[in-house]
C-alpha cells in the first residue's frame, strides 16, 4: 500500500503493530463502508418479511373460528416439519400462529445471512488478495475475523430490533423474545462460519460447509418436532430448535437463548485457535493435489466446464434425493393429518378434491426452486472465475467469449435438468413406498422434470446480469425469493392472480394435480434461449474484470 492509503485507513504513524486486534475498528468501519447497501437490505428485509407475514395473515385468518380451523394442520406432523413445534396450538392466536408457523423462515434468513457475511469479509478477501495487503500493515492476526463478527453481530442485533417492533403492537415481551431468538439463531451461524473459513482456503467451499450445518440444523429441528409435540430430543441438537423452544407468546422462556450464546461463544473462539495454525490465503485442509496433465476431454471449455461443476454436481445430487425422498414418504402421514384442514390450507395443496396429486404437484414445484438456487449459484461460480483471474487466462488462447461462458451455462441447463429427474425419481419412490401407488413414481418424475424451463429462464436471466451488470447478479435472487412466496403462499396471502404470474413456476402446471401445459412449456424454453442468447451477446461486449 502506498503511504497515501495507509493515511486514508487511519495506518500511517501508528508504528508496528500492537497486538493481534490492532486495525479491528478501522477495518470495521470499511466493511460497513462496503456493505452499506447489503446490511439494510437484509435487516430490513428480514423484518418486512415477518411484517408481510403478519399483515397478510391477519386479513386470511381474520376471525377466531379460522384459527381455530387451522389449528389442526398446525399441530399435525406436516405442520411441525414447515413450522415448528407447536407450543400454544390448543390456544392458538395469532401471535403464536406468525412465530409458530412462520417465524422458523426469518430464523433461517438470519442465519444465513450471518454465515455469508463472515465468509464475505474473512476467507472471500483472503482468496481475492486484498487480505495479504491489509495484513502486510499494522493490522492484527485476528482484526479480520474480528471485525466481520463484530458487524455480523451488529446486523443480528438490527435484525432482533427490527423484528421486535414489527411484533410490538402484539405484546412487547413476547415480540422482544421472538426478535432475540432470530438474532441469537444468526449469532450461532456466524460462529459456524468462523470455524468453516479456517477449513477450505475456498469462500464457495466455506460457505457450503456453513450452509450444510445450517441444512443439517433444519432437518434435525423438522424431525424432532415431527417425532413428538413440543419436539423431542432431536429438535435440541438444532441451534433453530434452541430459538423455537423458547416458545415466545406461550411459555416466553428465555434460558433456551442461552445454549445458542455458548454455542456462538464456543465456535468462534474455535475459529479464532484454528485461524493461527494456518498462513494467510491457506486453508486447514490441504486441496487435493492435480494431475501433472490433464486428460484429452478436457481439451474444449465446455469439458472444462464440467470438471469445474462435477463435485456440486454429485454433492447436490445425493442431497436431493435423501431430500426429495424424505418428503415423498411423508405422502400417506400426510394424508391422514390433512383430513380436517381449513378450505384456506388445502387450498395450498390444491383443494380437497385430490389432496394427494395437490401435495405431490407441491414437492415437485419445491424441488424446481431447490434446483433454481443451483442454477444462481453455479453462474456465482462463473462469476468468481472471472474476479478471481481464471477466466482471462483461458480467454487469452483460442477460447471464445461465447464458447467459454456458452459451455458453463449449457453444462449448468443439462445440471438442471438431471437434478429434476433425480428429485422426481427419488420423490416418486418416497411416495410409491408411502402409499403403495408404484404409478407414483413416473408421475412424479413427469411433474418435476416439467419445471426444467422455468428454473432455466432463471439462469437465463442469471447468465444475463452476469454478461451485461455483473455487479447487480446478487438480484437474481428476488426472482428465486417471490417464486417461494407465490408458490407457497398465494392461496393462503390472497395474491393477486396478476402478480402470480410474474412467477415462471407458475405456468407449467403442478403435475400430477394439474396437467402439464405444453404451451407454457414451449413458451418459457424459447424465452430461456432468448434471455441465455442476449446474455452471451452482452458478455462479448464488456470488459473483463481481472484481479
Amino acid at each position: 500500500m502506498t503511504a497515501a492509503t495507509l493515511d486514508r485507513l487511519g495506518l500511517a504513524g501508528t508504528g508496528q503493530i500492537s497486538g493481534t486486534l490492532s486495525g479491528t475498528g478501522t477495518l470495521l468501519r470499511l466493511m460497513l463502508r462496503r456493505d452499506r447497501i447489503r446490511l439494510p437490505g437484509w435487516t430490513i428485509g428480514l423484518a418486512l418479511l415477518m411484517g408481510y407475514f403478519s399483515t397478510a395473515l391477519r386479513t386470511v385468518f381474520a376471525t377466531p373460528e379460522d384459527l381455530a380451523g387451522i389449528a389442526t394442520f398446525a399441530a399435525s406432523p406436516m405442520g411441525a416439519l414447515l413450522g415448528g413445534p407447536g407450543y400454544g396450538y390448543d390456544d392458538l392466536t395469532m401471535e403464536r400462529f406468525l412465530v409458530g408457523q412462520y417465524g422458523l423462515y426469518v430464523i433461517v434468513g438470519a442465519g444465513l445471512m450471518s454465515l455469508l457475511t463472515v465468509v464475505r469479509h474473512t476467507r472471500a478477501e483472503e482468496r481475492s488478495g486484498r487480505a495479504e495487503l491489509v495484513r502486510a500493515n499494522v493490522v492484527g492476526r485476528h482484526a479480520q475475523l474480528t471485525a466481520a463478527l463484530l458487524l455480523t453481530v451488529l446486523m443480528n442485533l438490527l435484525v432482533a430490533v427490527f423484528v421486535t417492533a414489527v411484533m410490538a403492537a402484539s405484546g412487547v415481551a413476547g415480540a422482544l423474545l421472538f426478535g432475540a431468538s432470530v438474532g441469537a439463531t444468526g449469532l450461532v451461524f456466524a460462529g459456524v462460519a468462523a470455524v468453516t473459513v479456517q477449513l477450505s482456503e475456498y469462500p464457495r467451499a466455506a460457505s457450503s460447509l456453513a450452509g450444510t450445518v445450517l441444512g443439517a440444523a433444519f432437518v434435525l429441528r423438522g424431525l424432532g418436532d415431527m417425532a413428538q409435540a413440543h419436539g423431542s430430543w432431536l429438535s435440541w441438537l438444532s441451534p433453530i430448535g434452541w430459538s423455537q423452544q423458547t416458545a415466545p407468546y406461550t411459555l416466553d422462556r428465555w434460558w433456551p437463548l442461552l445454549l445458542s450464546l455458548l454455542a456462538a461463544g464456543a465456535t468462534a473462539a474455535a475459529g479464532y485457535a484454528l485461524s493461527a495454525r494456518r498462513d494467510l490465503t491457506a486453508g486447514l485442509i490441504a486441496p487435493r493435489r492435480g494431475s501433472a496433465t490433464a486428460p484429452g476431454w478436457l481439451a474444449g471449455p465446455t469439458a472444462l466446464a464440467f470438471r469445474l461443476q462435477r463435485a456440486g454436481l454429485v454433492g447436490w445430487t445425493v442431497a436431493l434425493s435423501c431430500g426429495a425422498a424424505l418428503y415423498g414418504a411423508f405422502t400417506q402421514p400426510l394424508l391422514d393429518g390433512f383430513s380436517d384442514a381449513p378450505a384456506d390450507l388445502l387450498a395450498v395443496m390444491g383443494g380437497e378434491q385430490d389432496l394427494r396429486a395437490g401435495f405431490l404437484g407441491l414437492i415437485g414445484l419445491m424441488m424446481a426452486l431447490v434446483v433454481a438456487v443451483f442454477a444462481v449459484l453455479a453462474v456465482q461460480a462463473l462469476r468468481n472465475e472471472e474476479t478471481e483471474g481464471r477466466t482471462e487466462p483461458v480467454l487469452a488462447t483460442a477460447v471464445s467469449r461465447v464458447g467459454w461462458a456458452g459451455g458453463y451455462l449449457a453444462v449448468t441447463a443439462l445440471g438442471v435438468l438431471w437434478l429434476l429427474l433425480v428429485s422426481g425419481l427419488a420423490s416418486g419412490i418416497g411416495a410409491a413406498a408411502s402409499t403403495g401407488d408404484g404409478a407414483l413414481v413416473g408421475e412424479m418424475v413427469l411433474g418435476t422434470v416439467a419445471h426444467t424451463p422455468a428454473v432455466w429462464l432463471v439462469l437465463a436471466v442469471a447468465v444475463l446480469l452476469y454478461g451485461v451488470v455483473p455487479r447487480a447478479l446478487p438480484a437474481v435472487w428476488l426472482v428465486v425469493g417471490y417464486g417461494v412466496v407465490v408458490g407457497f403462499f398465494a392461496p393462503l396471502l390472497d395474491i393477486p392472480d396478476l402478480a402470480v404470474a410474474v412467477s415462471p413456476f407458475e405456468h407449467v402446471g403442478e403435475y400430477p394435480l394439474e396437467p402439464i401445459a405444453p404451451v407454457a412449456v414451449l413458451l418459457l424454453t424459447g424465452l430461456a434461449a432468448a434471455v441465455g442468447a442476449a446474455a452471451l451477446a452482452g458478455f462479448r461486449q464488456r470488459d473483463i474484470v481481472a484481479t
